[in-house]
């Protein structure tokens, strides 16, 4: 996968669990994933790292769940772009 990709699927699977909330937000590569100003509740930002974990499974090990994921001047949460680069980052390591 493309940074380009990946943040199209982000976006798309945000997109998707806004929609079930019934929460309706702009989803574009800026926008923060925790923080105050997230439109996501801590149930829909695991369930996107399910689907990139699910997305990753046949190419590499997704791991979310580093000491700093939830830092917020480090985190790769900051924002739906961070979240790609980061899993970008991953699959260029394990290849």
């Amino acid at each position: 996968m493309t940074l380009n990709e990946t943040i199209k699927f982000i976006k798309m699977k945000i997109k998707e669990s806004l929609k079930q909330d019934g929460v309706k937000a702009s989803v574009n590569s800026k926008m923060p994933l925790i923080g105050n100003d997230s439109a996501l509740d801590s149930m829909m930002l695991i369930g996107l790292c399910l689907a990139l974990e699910d997305r990753a499974r046949d190419e590499f090990e997704f791991d979310w769940t580093s000491e700093t994921a939830m830092s917020k001047s480090r985190s790769m949460f900051r924002s739906v772009h961070s979240l790609a680069e980061e899993f970008i980052k991953q699959q260029r390591a394990q290849q």
